[in-house]
């Protein structure tokens, strides 16, 4: 096998077909080749020294993030903004996306084992507080304002030799610590 054809049969699903397994019932993932572009583009550029190193866990971050990207379009988000930062508070939202007519704020916790604690655990009330206060910010400066937005939170797991695992969490808590308890 070429090295073309083990690539591109790590960037594709099989489609729903039936009858027995070829060639003829596979097609591409929507999106495969920008990943895969996006992919090699990184890794060429790190080993060329034009990008600055990041600590592992930050790196770590920074691929779950763009897992979750393709991971939420596939689902059929609609993502607007990643990392968003607001000149008035710290921190930043991981994503923002439309999921339907509705504005979705997505955490994203990536870890590479469920041995410790779970990934979902790390979002925490100082955390939501500080998504909270973003996100209002971030609605504050819409041409229009949002009929319905609500905080997702998504943990993906990047285990070696194994594929990704990603759980979503859609509504994971709300615009109040009090509606949070209630539910």
């Amino acid at each position: 096998m070429s090295a073309m054809t083990l690539s591109r049969s790590a960037l594709i699903e099989p489609a729903i077909a039936e009858g027995p397994r070829d060639a003829a019932c596979i097609k591409p993932r929507p999106g495969w080749l920008l990943d895969h572009l996006l992919r090699t583009c990184d890794g060429l550029s790190q080993r060329l020294g034009r990008t600055p190193r990041l600590a592992p866990h930050l790196e770590l971050g920074v691929r779950g993030e763009e897992a979750a990207f393709f991971y939420l379009r596939r689902l059929g988000y609609v993502i607007v903004a990643q990392r968003w930062r607001s000149y008035r508070h710290p921190g930043d939202l991981d994503l923002i996306g439309w999921d339907g007519e509705t504005l979705c704020f997505i955490e994203v916790k990536t870890r590479t084992s469920h041995a410790i604690a779970e990934a979902e655990a790390a979002v925490d009330r100082d955390k939501r507080r500080t998504l909270r206060r973003l996100a209002w910010h971030y609605l504050r400066y819409l041409p229009t304002p949002s009929s319905e937005a609500r905080f997702d939170v998504l943990t993906v797991y990047l285990q070696q030799e194994k594929k990704t695992e990603f759980h979503l969490f859609r509504g994971a808590f709300g615009w109040s610590e009090h509606r949070d308890r209630e539910s």
